[in-house]
């Protein structure tokens, strides 16, 4: 059992950053992958990032490289996602997620909106 809690969205303009964070309710190295996932009005659900639970591997979409980074910190049992030159089409309903060996996690989402 985890439980996920998310924080760090708001509202910024095109250009701008933030860093969103994941919290989780217990160890994260035993988690097979953490990841960040969001939803835009309209669109379907899509991968943004991911992450093993040793950190050696991650992935993007597409959209997001050389501006995204995950990344974790294990002391603090937390998963994040810094976001640069962020564009008005990454508006949308971030999620974290995390992938055990038998269930799928997620926490309840925190809004990220980029204004033109």
């Amino acid at each position: 059992q985890v439980q996920l809690v998310e924080s760090g969205g708001g509202l910024v303009q095109a250009g701008g950053s933030l860093r969103l964070s994941c919290a989780a309710s217990r160890n994260i190295f035993s988690i097979n992958f953490m990841g960040w996932y969001r939803q835009a009005p309209g669109k379907q659900r899509e991968l943004v990032a991911i992450i093993s639970s040793g950190g050696g591997y991650t992935n993007y979409a597409d959209s997001v490289k050389g501006r995204f980074t995950i990344y974790r910190d294990n002391a603090k049992n937390s998963v994040y996602l810094q976001m640069n030159s962020l564009k008005p089409d990454d508006t949308a309903v971030y999620s974290c997620n995390a992938l055990t060996g038998r269930t799928n996690y997620w926490g309840q989402g925190t809004q990220v909106t980029v204004s033109s």
